[in-house]
């Protein structure tokens, strides 16, 4: 059997690596139509500090996969201690996950979080939206403090408009942890993301470059700058056309961002308009260089400020000493947008001053000059967006190709939120199909 896989994300490598060894395989080809590969599992470097499509971080519930990544990275790791915080009117440090740490709120803020908590009248609910969810497990106060806006801030959807899928496997939290939290007794939650693993250096590629150098060249092709123009059913063979050549498989995988794989086939309706409905969320991100040492010994900092451009700052000299210049903080800032909209129209100067804004009420800047250097770029696919639909539309996409002999595979192909950790398991479970 001749498999080519389409994309060279982790998702791609990932299944290469599992399927190498099966002896029913004879060649495995992955293409590429941009000249670097690698997907949202990519670094980059500016002033000896690597920083990633958004910051990853190294861990999983799935004992085997956790095990195989941290056996690929050898010696190139360290465990890290999570330290996020969310930042309540700019001004308050609230230990993550929010409901954990309500002793740090005003006054009336901590009142309203609990009692809304103990005497929630959304507690029989059957949560059908995002905002249903929040409400029944959380309560009132907790929901429109920081749920409600952080996650209509990241998503540019308000959580009515979106359903359970990323939601309800966050843990119901005991109710005696809420008030002890609101009583000032420390408490974790989220246990097992507690701690995490991450390259010492070389950013998160460094991961996907080991899965990528444990490739049996031999028998696994990468071609790069790949445009595919048109994929052909033919009897029980797959024929793709492109820019470079005409390949012939026997079976293919797909890693491309599923709304627009429908362009490479001959018309169907029915597939462009369930296509064209699949929602998503592009992103810009940005590290800004600082004087000084900000926002103390933490990671993440979630922002739920409207006022504020970016939803989340991380600070990257957490990560080691690697991605640490001295006298200064590097933090990577993330904003989300949708295509059309008033921050995707912006320029990059107009972005750069929008952060520079959100820094000085963060007063991690006190004026333009604390920045000693950035830099941005931007990300078409970062999100997908479970709307109210996107059960139903992505299923009978998966259903479609599955009739071409297509299977979809990663966060775009199969159109499904999911980690790195997530998307190497489901290359685990496809190889195993073969």
């Amino acid at each position: 059997m001749n498999i080519t896989i389409l994309g060279a994300g982790i998702g791609s490598v990932s299944l290469a690596y599992f399927l190498q060894s099966k002896k029913n395989i004879k060649n495995i080809t992955i293409v590429e139509k941009e000249t670097h590969i690698g997907g949202l599992l990519r670094s980059y470097k500016i002033n000896k500090i690597h920083y990633d499509v958004g910051p990853h971080i190294i861990f999983s519930k799935h004992k085997d996969i956790l095990k195989l990544m941290l056996k690929m990275l050898k010696n190139n790791k360290h465990k890290i201690k999570r330290s996020n915080k969310i930042v309540y009117k700019n001004d308050y440090y609230i230990k993550y996950p929010y409901e954990n740490d309500l002793y740090k709120l005003p006054l009336n803020d901590r009142k309203r979080a609990l009692n809304t908590f103990l005497k929630n009248p959304y507690k029989k609910i059957k949560p059908k939206t995002m905002q249903d969810f929040f409400l029944k497990t959380f309560g009132k106060g907790i929901f429109e403090q920081y749920l409600k806006p952080y996650n209509n801030k990241i998503w540019k959807m308000h959580v009515s408009k979106l359903d359970t899928q990323m939601v309800d496997r966050i843990p119901q939290p005991p109710v005696a942890d809420i008030i002890k939290s609101a009583n000032g007794i420390k408490t974790e939650g989220y246990r097992h993301q507690l701690y995490f693993d991450y390259p010492k250096k070389g950013g998160i590629q460094s991961l996907f470059d080991a899965f990528y150098n444990k490739l049996n060249k031999k028998k696994v092709k990468i071609i790069k700058n790949f445009k595919i123009k048109k994929i052909i059913k033919k009897n029980k063979s797959m024929i793709i056309k492109s820019n470079k050549e005409i390949l012939k498989t026997d079976k293919i995988v797909s890693t491309i961002p599923l709304n627009n794989f429908y362009r490479y086939f001959e018309k169907n309706e029915n597939n462009t308009k369930i296509s064209k409905k699949l929602k998503y969320n592009s992103i810009i991100i940005s590290i800004f260089n600082v004087k000084g040492n900000k926002a103390g010994d933490n990671f993440a900092l979630m922002v739920p400020d409207k006022n504020i451009i970016f939803h989340r700052i991380s600070k990257l000299d957490f990560l080691g000493k690697s991605y640490s210049l001295s006298g200064t903080t590097t933090f990577e800032i993330e904003v989300t947008f949708k295509k059309g909209d008033k921050i995707s129209k912006m320029s990059k100067n107009q972005i750069f001053q929008k952060i520079t804004q959100g820094l000085k009420k963060l007063k991690f800047i006190n004026k333009v000059s604390d920045v000693k250097f950035k830099e941005t770029k931007t990300f078409e696919h970062a999100y997908v967006i479970y709307d109210l639909n996107h059960r139903k539309n992505v299923d009978f996409l998966i259903k479609e190709y599955a009739k071409k002999n297509i299977d979809l595979l990663g966060r775009w192909g199969s159109w499904e939120y999911l980690n790195s950790d997530q998307v190497i398991k489901q290359a685990k479970d496809l190889s195993k199909k073969f």
